[in-house]
C-alpha cells in the first residue's frame, strides 16, 4: 500500500470515529415482550428520520430513537394495556392511547389492539409534536395485526349511538 493511501486510510478511520463520537448509543429498556416475531417486523421498518430527527444506535433489542439528544424513542414489547378511559386516537390505521397528561412536556403514545405493544416517547422540549411523528410509525406498526379497535369515551359511555364494544378489525 502507498504512503498515500495508508494516510488517506488513517485520515478516513479517524474521521468515521470523530463521527461516530458525536451521537453515542442511546442506552434503553427494553420491552419485556421484545423477543416477540413482531417486535422484529417493526424494528426492521424503522424509519431513518423522525420529525427532520436521525435515527441513532440504541442498546436494546426493538426499539428506537431519534435525534441527538433523543427527541423521539420506540420501544416495541411493552405490556398490552385493555380497555381504558384514556384518550385513543387513530392515525392512518394505527390506534394510539395517550398514556401521559398531553400537557406534559414528555408524551407516552401505546398502540391499542395490537400484541405485541409498542409505545413511543416524544420530548415536547425538543421541540417536536405528536403529529409530526406518530404517522412516521404506521407503516412498520402494521405488520402488526389489529386485533381490538380503540373506542372513544363517547362511544362507551352513551354520548355515541349505541354501546359499541371492542370489535376485530381488518
Amino acid at each position: 500500500m502507498s504512503h498515500r493511501r495508508t494516510v488517506l486510510a488513517v485520515v478516513l478511520a479517524g474521521l468515521a470515529l470523530a463521527l461516530s463520537g458525536c451521537a453515542p448509543t442511546v442506552t434503553l429498556d427494553p420491552g419485556a415482550q421484545a423477543n416477540d416475531p413482531g417486535c422484529a417486523e417493526i424494528s426492521v421498518r424503522l424509519p431513518d428520520t423522525v420529525a427532520d430527527k436521525a435515527k441513532r444506535e440504541t442498546d436494546a433489542q426493538a426499539t428506537g430513537a431519534w435525534g441527538d439528544p433523543a427527541a423521539v424513542i420506540l420501544r416495541c414489547g411493552v405490556p398490552p394495556i385493555g380497555p381504558t378511559t384514556k384518550p385513543c386516537i387513530d392515525v392512518n390505521g394505527i390506534d394510539w392511547v395517550l398514556m401521559t397528561d398531553p400537557a406534559a412536556k414528555t408524551i407516552v403514545y401505546q398502540t391499542f389492539g395490537r400484541r405485541p405493544a409498542t409505545e413511543v416517547i416524544i420530548d415536547h422540549v425538543a421541540g417536536v409534536s405528536d403529529a409530526s411523528v406518530l404517522p412516521e410509525f404506521s407503516s412498520a406498526i402494521a405488520t402488526v395485526k389489529q386485533t381490538q379497535k380503540c373506542l372513544s369515551t363517547l362511544d362507551t359511555t352513551g354520548g355515541g349511538a349505541g354501546t359499541p364494544t371492542p370489535t376485530p378489525s381488518r
